[in-house]
């Protein structure tokens, strides 16, 4: 009887280290606060939305630097993604995208918004890549890949 009970013991050890191992060596969850941020921006409201989402990014990466940051634009959210798109006080959004960009910030643009709006992929500014559909981008981002969502 004793021997049994020193095996169980020693069974039940043992499958307990090997589940704190495998639990060691799993990737932490996107929520565990382990590993890098990543964050997904809704912009789907024109230029005004897009000025305070600049703002939005530039505070984030100072804060936050490590962070993985990608923009999904659609809608007339990706007005400011078009060469010669101003702003309220006639500043291009050419330079602050630029930047966020060599930052590490991705800028993608809903290629339904395109085709529904006649906007030309040319048209686009070169740091902005076109998906099939944001809203779909958005939803795989937070489920597959484990971004958080900020719509400023």
């Amino acid at each position: 009887m004793r021997r049994a009970f020193i095996r169980a013991t020693a069974a039940l050890a043992a499958i307990g280290l090997s589940a704190r191992a495998s639990a060691q060596q799993a990737p932490a969850p996107a929520s565990g606060g382990k590993g890098r941020v990543k964050v997904v921006y809704q912009l789907s409201e024109g230029n005004d939305q897009a000025v305070r989402a600049m703002s939005n990014l530039r505070n984030h990466l100072n804060g936050a630097p490590d962070t993985k940051i990608v923009v999904v634009a659609f809608g007339f959210g990706v007005d400011f993604l078009v060469e010669g798109a101003k702003d309220a006080r006639g500043n291009t959004f050419e330079a602050p995208v630029a930047a966020l960009s060599s930052s590490g910030v991705e800028f993608r643009v809903c290629r339904n918004t395109l085709t529904a709006r006649r906007i030309s992929e040319q048209n686009l500014l070169m740091d902005a890549k076109v998906v099939q559909a944001g809203v779909v981008e958005v939803a795989r981002l937070q489920f597959e890949e484990g971004y958080a969502y900020i719509k400023p």
